[in-house]
């Protein structure tokens, strides 16, 4: 194998050191000791708002240098990818910047604050594609093994034609009214708040995994503390509450335009549930569930057989052939959350290397915009939204299959 000092390097700049920020820093650094690739990424610049903490950050994560200026990274010459882990407020300005300056752009999810930022953002990755650099929006539960697993069978065909799709993200964390405020409790950063943040992932997978788009939606959102305590030593650390602009749970149900029935919901204030991920698909011919607290495991449920033999089978996805798991460990050996940024990462230097596309591009990333605007139009006006196809660089086949040619997850080849 090529040592890393002997491969061209792909020169990486993160806007961003905090939770979201540090993922994306331990993906880069150790993606090409798992999977083979053409270049090696190297953490050059790490931006913050603050120098004092950048320079800390740039030291723990292995950056060369800090800086509190965004503004200063973009426009280095030295620097190839630009990946954005900030809050959402800050993903248009960095994201169309870095497009403008030649840099391939990873931008963490929902991509923009609105469907108008979303479609400017869109149109301007499309333009950067003509010159050869990549934008990627960071949904990352695409790299869950048992997840793309999960695609192939329903593209596949293997549990017939769909007609349900359940999701739920719940999360605990605020719970507790005494929760302490935090920029995600904002509009002006966040967009939104539970439908934002959690919702945007799960749109994203049952478009990935079923390949339709829904259509129609139906939803309702809900605040249940309309303030919280500022936390200490944060901006709003003289005001003894924060006005929470956001919603803590959302529900909403879809349908495609071929009749897949789909129900979401997601919430930050179901209490015991820390950060738990559920999908159910239900065909003609058999079903798929997947649990996220055992993120290494797929249930297939094949109606085919016999009555009294049938039943969920358990899949446990650390096999070689699995996707993305011929780069890891032998089988059984499971992996983690974490490793879905090692396999973005992968996926997103091997698209960057060779110039070919990878998905979730900037028009996926407005696809998912336009749902979470129809659910807040829903919630807001009542009763059934219509989404309008946001415009595509190419047309897809059917299912959602792009005609492109499209970087393979398969197997982590």
């Amino acid at each position: 194998m090529t040592s890393s000092s002997q491969k061209p390097s792909l020169a990486i700049g993160v806007v961003g050191h905090g939770f979201m920020g540090k993922a994306h820093a331990l993906a880069w650094r150790v993606v090409d000791q798992v999977f083979s690739l053409p270049v090696h990424p190297e953490l050059a610049v790490i931006a913050g708002r603050d120098k004092v903490r950048a320079r800390v950050a740039a030291t723990e994560l292995g950056f060369r240098e800090a800086t509190d200026d965004w503004r200063h990274l973009v426009a280095r010459d030295d620097i190839d990818v630009v990946d954005i882990c900030t809050p959402v407020s800050l993903h248009a300005a960095i994201a169309e910047a870095a497009l403008a300056a030649g840099k391939h752009v990873l931008c963490e999810k929902p991509l923009a604050m609105n469907r108008a930022e979303a479609t400017a953002l869109a149109l301007a990755a499309s333009e950067a594609r003509r010159r050869g650099k990549l934008a990627m929006v960071g949904y990352n539960y695409r790299r869950v093994p048992a997840l793309q697993l999960a695609r192939r069978f329903c593209l596949d065909g293997r549990i017939g034609e769909l007609r349900h799709a359940r999701a739920r993200y719940l999360q605990d964390w605020l719970s507790d009214a005494d929760a302490p405020w935090s920029w995600r409790l904002d509009v002006a950063e966040a967009g939104a708040g539970a439908l934002a943040d959690l919702g945007s992932h799960l749109i994203d997978l049952v478009h990935h995994i079923t390949g339709r788009r829904l259509v129609e939606v139906h939803g309702s959102v809900q605040t249940f503390v309309d303030a919280r305590p500022a936390a200490p030593g944060s901006d709003n650390a003289g005001n003894k509450h924060v006005r929470v602009t956001v919603d803590d749970a959302c529900a909403f149900i879809g349908r495609s335009g071929d009749g897949l029935l789909a129900t979401f919901e997601v919430t930050r204030c179901a209490i015991g549930r820390k950060n738990q991920l559920l999908l159910e698909l239900d065909g003609t011919k058999g079903s798929i569930a997947f649990n996220l607290e055992r993120l290494n495991e797929l249930q297939l449920y094949d109606g085919s057989g016999p009555s009294d033999a049938r039943g969920f089978r358990t899949i446990v996805v650390t096999e070689p052939a699995h996707p993305y798991l011929s780069g890891w460990w032998p089988p059984g050996h499971t992996l983690g959350w974490d490793d879905t940024f090692v396999h973005q990462a992968r996926d997103f230097v091997l698209a960057a290397s060779d110039g070919q596309p990878c998905a979730p591009d900037f028009t996926d990333g407005l696809y998912v915009q336009a749902v979470i605007e129809a659910i807040q139009t829903s919630a807001a006006e009542g009763g059934w939204q219509r989404i309008d196809e946001p415009a595509r660089a190419q047309e897809r086949t059917r299912h959602g299959r792009d005609s492109r040619r499209v970087r393979s997850v398969e197997a982590g080849r």
